[in-house]
């Protein structure tokens, strides 16, 4: 049995199963053409390929389990940031930043090759989730913005940050993507519309 690095098996075996899906998140985010196997993830995570069978039962079950564990981390990052930010059209901002940051870093790449590579069904649900986790937040900063229709126009900030991300993922430098943004979104956000900003 191997020697155990943590305080507890249990906190062990968590270890040991955030190392497998950090492994397969490198290696999908590194942009590989077909699904990472579990002996490429176990080499990656540094353990031998039958202990992966310890955590998961398949690649698809690694992978599902990996949607499950990003998309919150999706979500979190974008609520810290927004909930750092002063006031309701600072806080606007701050989730069109955030979502632009995680595109720029590469978690949208990785979504994409999840899309591409699991089981629609886990995809699907996850990506729901994380769309009413992001919708809500944007939606109360835009009411205490002042904005007359907050579910309509926070599909608007939405797709400004769909396109942003595109043009990310085509070469557009993060800062240029932000700056873009904040020009187009700033006089409504200084507009009579808004009036907690």
């Amino acid at each position: 049995m191997p020697r155990i690095q943590a305080p507890t098996v249990v906190e062990h075996r968590a270890a040991q199963r955030a190392a497998l899906l950090d492994a397969a998140r490198d290696l999908l985010a590194e942009g590989a053409e077909r699904p990472p196997s579990l002996a490429d993830v176990a080499r990656r995570a540094g353990l031998a390929r039958s202990s992966v069978y310890s955590y998961f039962k398949s690649r698809d079950d690694l992978l599902d389990a990996l949607i499950v564990d990003t998309f919150p981390r999706w979500s979190a990052f974008v609520r810290s940031r927004m909930d750092r930010a002063a006031t309701p059209g600072e806080r606007i901002l701050a989730y069109v930043d955030a979502n632009l940051r995680l595109v720029a870093r590469g978690d949208h790449a990785l979504a994409r090759a999840l899309a591409a590579t699991s089981r629609s069904d886990t995809l699907a649900r996850s990506s729901r989730l994380l769309h009413d986790e992001l919708a809500a937040p944007l939606r109360t900063a835009l009411r205490e913005h002042g904005s007359s229709d907050p579910l309509r126009m926070a599909e608007l900030v939405q797709a400004t940050v769909y396109t942003l991300s595109r043009m990310i993922e085509d070469g557009l430098a993060e800062r240029e993507a932000r700056r873009l943004g904040h020009e187009l979104l700033t006089p409504y956000l200084r507009s009579a519309g808004g009036h907690g900003g």
